[in-house]
């Protein structure tokens, strides 16, 4: 039966609806077409303002890992940098993730760049299989409630692709005035940056097995995600844990994941991430920064592509990535080498607090290590479970 929401406009509709499911996250990007929403957002939800749609999937997915229920909020665009993730990420783990997508270049399009891709859209979406609705007038916005249902009841994402046609039947209510509002409350702005930076990296002692050897020490019980490939063999040869996430795919979104998690739980969470998978996505980096969640990154660096056959990445020669972090604004960074390096710091991990990041530079090379004998959904379920255990019910 549906709800009788003809008294709101289609904001507080939106609202109403993403309130009824149980959405406490919502992560955005902007669309003008949505702005009046994006302005209202945060007065009911706590809002993760992304850099990247693709970055959103994996911070909206760890939210779900730890107990969380989050909404995607974006334009239609977004879609298209985000197959791979939600694929590899979403129907592989079976993660289910609402996304509600303003969809651009169908309706009254004045910008030309937006019509191929939104026509094609649907068609691209039914092709990878990924669920969706059209919401084509305020007629249809119950179809969003019955969306995130499914989402949530097949463990699947979901996309609501809404017209701005919608927005063009909005009723004037105090929400647009509040809307108003909030746009002139934007503080001053002023940023005050001080780096005082030298840094040296020194011929490597490790490989990477050596490094997470040591590492794993510190692994007791934490939420852990492992990046892709040979990294996830090694640590679960190493130290296998029902809190390990191991990653199969989506080669960037280690310390997303890792962000959702620990911005949920607002516990110490483990990143077990690599140079090429941050040069992939530095988003990571710069979200990490500006929500400070209690994330440590252990940024393996041996500069190359260790799993797909040692392609030298940028962070071989040229390009330093603590500096990296600490220009976007992480704060606690440490660069080791050696064995003695990690124990040291390792001490110093458990007085601080927030993000932080430790750049291990290591040497080239794999340990010859058997895979994974657990599917994706089983190490998903096996994480959800052991986390409820231990941070849910106490």
């Amino acid at each position: 039966m549906k709800e009788n929401f003809s008294n709101l406009n289609a904001e507080r509709y939106v609202i109403q609806i993403l309130k009824d499911e149980r959405i406490e996250y919502v992560a955005t990007l902007p669309c003008e077409k949505i702005k009046n929403l994006l302005w209202l957002l945060p007065s009911f939800f706590k809002e993760i303002k992304l850099t990247r749609e693709e970055n959103g999937i994996g911070i909206c997915s760890g939210v779900h890992l730890a107990g969380g229920r989050c909404a995607m909020v974006i334009q239609s665009t977004g879609l298209g940098n985000s197959i791979n993730a939600i694929m590899s990420l979403c129907k592989t783990y079976e993660i289910p993730l609402p996304i509600l997508a303003s969809w651009r270049g169908v309706y009254n399009e004045k910008i030309q760049a937006q019509i191929p891709f939104g026509r094609a859209l649907p068609a691209i979406l039914t092709a990878a299989n990924i669920p969706y609705e059209t919401i084509n007038n305020i007629n249809d916005i119950d179809k969003i409630k019955d969306a995130i249902r499914d989402a949530y009841d097949n463990n699947t994402p979901y996309v609501t692709l809404i017209s701005p046609k919608v927005w063009e039947d909005s009723k004037k209510t105090d929400l647009e005035m509040l809307s108003l509002n909030k746009r002139e409350q934007k503080p001053e702005r002023e940023i005050n940056v001080s780096l005082n930076y030298k840094s040296r990296v020194k011929k490597p002692e490790m490989t990477r097995y050596d490094a997470i050897s040591i590492l794993s020490e510190y692994f007791n019980e934490k939420p852990v995600v492992s990046n892709i490939g040979i990294p996830s063999k090694e640590l679960y040869f190493i130290k296998d844990q029902p809190t390990n996430f191991y990653m199969l795919g989506s080669l960037g979104l280690a310390s997303s994941i890792g962000f959702g998690i620990s911005l949920y739980l607002d516990r110490e969470t483990i990143s077990l991430d690599g140079d090429g998978s941050i040069l992939m996505n530095p988003n990571a980096l710069i979200d990490t920064a500006n929500y400070q969640p209690n994330l440590t990154i252990f940024l393996l660096d041996n500069g190359v592509h260790g799993s797909t056959g040692d392609q030298v990445t940028s962070a071989y020669s040229t390009i330093d990535l603590e500096l990296v972090a600490k220009s976007f604004g992480i704060k606690n960074t440490w660069k080791v080498s050696t064995k003695d390096d990690i124990n040291l710091v390792l001490n110093e991990l458990k007085e601080v607090k927030g993000a932080k990041l430790v750049h291990i530079i290591i040497k080239p090379g794999n340990k010859d290590v058997p895979n994974i004998p657990l599917d994706p959904v089983a190490i998903k379920k096996r994480f959800m479970n052991r986390i409820n255990e231990i941070y849910r019910q106490k």
